[in-house]
């Protein structure tokens, strides 16, 4: 069978530069107006996207106030909506596991998969930052060996809430009086170093079985962690060669860990501007990074750094990577430290150049071209083997995205790489993922008294 590349919209804000929500081309339209999403939930639609993402952030930093978009809907509420304005796309949103309970985002993320008829997504995180613990009565988040340990035992709580409903439980006999089979329903008494919960679930079987489960995390952990779990991974890379590097590491761990790579779908962040010419496409950079506030940047670098001081150095001084501290002792976001201390040392940007590239897509691959050089870059990297699809970042929202869909899709359709149309209902079928196989049944289920 042939490859086939995956899109996924990424929708963020008014686009992926922070200071995007300035700019003329972006949308006027409140980030709390359904309208806005339903717009380009329909357009990701219409140009046969795999998914549409929705990331969340679940603390304000201080700067980000006055000079970033902020206030935005509340994603599983989000999806809610727009599974009822949309037929085919997938629909993915993140949710932690350090500040949600298991029970309650097992029955949330099962009653998306049936009111969307199987196309719901969970992004899996451990939430590092440290303002965010505070937001949840804790005095500091755990580090990342332990917010990893406790993801591990929420996966084994959620996964058996899942499949503690048999395909076939629900028999809705009115006739006989037999609503379900108690012996297809299934308790399960979990006891785990974070967890207790007996079980089962109290809504039914999804028609995916599971959610889809994508996962970001590029660390050692991370990694780890995705190559057991992971179905689809988004991921950081500013060059292909690292990201080859980073596709075959994780298909080898996957397949020393039993599973089949052809089941972990790898998806690099791309934010490209799109012009007429290359000089028209670079323009739109420009007017983003003259907008941006730099303290915005500097206190999202920071965060990066688990709250590392950078506003001493000079914003046009050449950096060195003595001025990060080393990202193996980063118990924060270790992997994008990397990559960000990685371009540093190849490099040698200023300050500002570095915060400039940063509030273009917080590390992810950008580019300034026209349609067929966008094609020709997600080209090389899927015939490479450094991607099997991309998260679609459009630096302005919707008209980027438009740019997008309207002349880069039909060029890799040209090419052979992309959908005409949908050929399936669900996001596993979107994605060639299988259901999963249900642990409890056809094993001999407890019955449920």
């Amino acid at each position: 069978m042939r490859r086939q590349l995956h899109l996924n919209l990424f929708i963020h804000g008014r686009g992926h530069h922070e200071s995007a929500w300035r700019h003329p081309a972006a949308t006027p339209l409140a980030m709390t107006d359904l309208a806005y999403y339903q717009d380009l939930a329909r357009r990701a639609e219409d140009a046969c996207f795999d998914a549409i993402f929705f990331a969340d952030h679940l603390v304000l930093l201080p700067s980000e106030i006055a000079h970033a978009v902020q206030g935005g809907l509340e994603p599983l509420t989000l999806l809610a909506a727009l599974a009822t304005g949309t037929r085919r796309i997938g629909l993915v949103a993140t949710a932690s596991t350090s500040y949600t309970e298991p029970f309650n985002l097992a029955r949330q993320f099962a009653s998306l998969d049936h009111i969307s008829h199987g196309r719901v997504g969970w992004n899996i995180v451990t939430t590092w930052l440290a303002a965010a613990s505070r937001n949840f009565g804790r005095d500091a988040p755990p580090g990342l060996e332990e917010r990893y340990a406790q993801a591990e035992d929420f996966l084994a709580v959620v996964t058996k809430l899942w499949d503690s409903w048999a395909r076939d439980a629900v028999l809705d006999d009115r006739a006989r009086g037999r609503f379900a089979r108690p012996d297809r329903v299934r308790r399960f008494d979990h006891h785990g170093p974070f967890y207790q919960v007996s079980g089962p679930l109290n809504v039914p079987r999804g028609p995916q079985g599971r959610p889809v489960l994508v996962q970001a995390g590029s660390s050692g952990t991370g990694k780890r962690f995705a190559a057991r779990h992971a179905e689809v991974i988004f991921t950081a890379h500013l060059e292909q060669g690292a990201a080859i590097a980073f596709r075959q590491e994780i298909r080898a761990l996957a397949a020393g860990l039993g599973r089949d790579p052809e089941g972990v779908v790898i998806l690099p962040g791309i934010s490209a501007a799109i012009g007429g010419t290359e000089r028209e496409a670079q323009r739109i950079w420009d007017e983003l990074n003259e907008s941006a506030a730099p303290e915005v940047g500097l206190e999202r670098l920071s965060a990066r750094f688990g709250g590392h001081d950078f506003s001493h150095l000079p914003l046009d001084r050449a950096l060195s990577v003595d001025d990060f501290p080393p990202p193996a002792g980063v118990q924060a976001a270790r992997s994008r430290a990397e990559v960000i201390t990685d371009l540093v040392a190849r490099e040698r940007p200023t300050l500002r150049a570095l915060l400039h590239r940063l509030a273009a897509a917080r590390g992810h691959y950008t580019m300034a071209g026209t349609p067929e050089q966008v094609a020709d870059v997600i080209e090389a990297w899927f015939r490479s083997g450094a991607a099997d699809g991309f998260n679609v970042m459009p630096p302005i929202l919707p008209a980027q995205f438009e740019a997008f869909t309207s002349e880069v899709v039909p060029l890799l359709r040209r090419r052979g790489l992309f959908r005409e149309a949908y050929d399936s209902e669900t996001l596993r079928g979107h994605l060639g993922l299988p259901e999963p196989a249900n642990q409890f049944f056809g094993a001999e289920a407890e019955v449920l008294v």
